[in-house]
């Protein structure tokens, strides 16, 4: 027999053994997971960088970078663009003090060129770049420059300003590179988007990135006059003045929008057309030289909750038509005051500025169904749709009521009449008053509440818009006589819509 001691010694070399295999294994594990190996290391440096770091903004750089442009215009402007100080006047001794190497300023205007500058992009080879209609209004001169600094004279395809949308074209040699249009309709917020163009009017080929913030952004009041139909997209990628007509792309280097405005008062905010709705109006622009757009007659107003509640109508989206104007599409097809549009050709109807859009994209002469309520009563309206005249042709007669007399209005229940005290049960608030119309010339003023027009009792704004049209219609030259309440006091104002 074994001794004791043999024994012992035999479990101690077992038991060490095992410890020492145990070590092994977890020093390789542990080598393997912190990389610590000497052969792994020597591997891992001799593999080039990881490309998956590498900025996917530099492949949309080189591969559009050359189809963006610079636009430079010159602008025809009567006066010399300086202040005019009269020296003749009771401050001129003070004025010649001041300014001792200033002459006289002429009596009679001279005539200028004003410079500026936006961007563009290249939508097709042979030239033909999109831009904004305010980058290129007015302009007695335009100069393309290629990101190669190739300098073109450019012609005007056709504009548009109610969108904004320009086509210019250059020809130059051979076929130049073009931006890929995607499809904003896909745009989601929070994808990527990046800007690109010529910051600041003198920072050409500028490229900024950062996210789709927001869509369908309307009713912005934008420097320089805002298009009529507006459906933006909002970014925080940079946008800066000079930038305007440059392209908004994805991820994919694709243009998404043009972008066109921004907020001078705020950081991170800047706004670009859709491209879709570019695509459209640029192909009607090439094809025609101009716009055409479907048209109904009416003056649609924005369904209020207070509205529909007291309708009786309940989680119901759609615009109520406030007017119908005489011997238009929509007079013809049945259309009455105080119907809710909840649907245009198979389309939801969200708001006034989804429902214009609409209207003016579906071609002329199409027959479509519109989905109304009336009275609460669903029913379907089919119209044919006209063309919508020229703007400057529509003048006042197609015009809404308070654009016709000058002021503005809002239910009594809404925000205004809250915030300003006012406590009546039926009627409408004046909450503007543009000066120098026929409603300023008449003594009308802020916080007015219109009780009466020409005897017709007002309850709401679309009794209010329906007693303005039926006086225009029956006798347009003939004052209209409202009834309102200032304060504890009514009066009776004439107010005469020819001026």
């Amino acid at each position: 027999m074994e001794s004791k001691e043999t024994i012992r010694a035999a479990k101690v070399l077992i038991l060490a053994g095992g410890i020492l295999a145990i070590g092994i294994v977890v020093g390789f594990i542990l080598a393997g997971n912190l990389s610590l190996s000497p052969i792994t290391q020597a591997k891992e440096t001799s593999v080039p960088a990881v490309t998956s770091l590498d900025s996917p903004f530099t492949q949309i750089a080189d591969r559009v970078l050359p189809a963006v442009v610079t636009i430079d215009t010159k602008r025809t402007v009567d006066g010399d663009g300086s202040p005019q100080l009269n020296f003749e006047g009771p401050y001129g001794d003070f004025f010649k003090r001041l300014f001792p190497d200033q002459p006289n300023q002429p009596k009679t205007p001279r005539t200028m060129r004003i410079p500026s500058s936006g961007s563009g992009f290249i939508i097709e080879k042979d030239g033909r770049i999109l831009t904004n209609n305010h980058v290129i209004r007015d302009a007695s001169d335009i100069t393309v420059i290629l990101n190669d600094k190739r300098k073109f004279k450019a012609k005007v395809v056709g504009s548009d300003p109610s969108t904004d949308v320009a086509v210019i074209k250059i020809n130059a040699d051979g076929d130049l590179p073009t931006v890929p249009l995607g499809d904003s309709d896909d745009v989601r917020i929070g994808d990527w988007a990046v800007a690109i163009g010529n910051a600041l009017g003198e920072l050409s080929g500028t490229l900024t990135v950062g996210v789709i913030s927001g869509k369908g952004r309307t009713n912005l009041s934008i420097v320089g006059g805002a298009p009529a139909y507006q459906d933006f997209i909002q970014t925080d990628a940079s946008i800066n003045f000079g930038n305007s007509g440059g392209p908004l792309l994805n991820i994919h280097g694709e243009a998404i929008g043009i972008n066109t405005a921004i907020n001078p008062s705020g950081e991170g905010i800047g706004f670009a057309i859709p491209i879709n709705m570019a695509k459209h109006i640029s192909g009607q622009l090439i094809a025609h030289g101009k716009v055409t757009r479907g048209w109904l007659g009416i003056a649609p107003q924005e369904l209020t909750p207070e509205l529909a509640d007291s309708w009786g109508l309940r989680n119901v989206s759609g615009v109520l038509v406030a007017s119908v104007s005489q011997d238009t599409p929509a007079d013809s097809a049945g259309f009455h005051v105080k119907d809710v549009i909840t649907e245009f050709d198979g389309r939801k109807v969200s708001d006034v500025q989804n429902f214009r859009l609409l209207v003016a994209d579906t071609p002329v002469n199409k027959k479509v169904r519109v989905h109304v309520l009336r009275e609460g009563q669903p029913r379907d309206i089919y119209v044919r749709l006209g063309e919508r005249p020229d703007e400057k042709l529509l003048g006042r007669r197609n015009a809404p009521p308070t654009e016709i007399l000058g002021l503005s209005v809002e239910p009594v229940t809404g925000d205004f009449a809250k915030q300003n005290d006012i406590r009546e049960k039926t009627g409408v608030v004046v909450t503007e008053v543009t000066q120098g119309t026929p409603a300023d010339d008449a003594g009308v003023t802020r916080g007015d509440v219109i009780k009466e027009v020409n005897d017709a009792k007002v309850r709401d704004v679309s009794d209010y818009n329906a007693a303005i049209d039926r006086a225009k219609a029956k006798n347009p030259r003939k004052p209209i006589i409202l009834l309102i309440k200032r304060g504890d006091a009514t009066q009776f104002l004439a107010v005469d819509p020819e001026g």
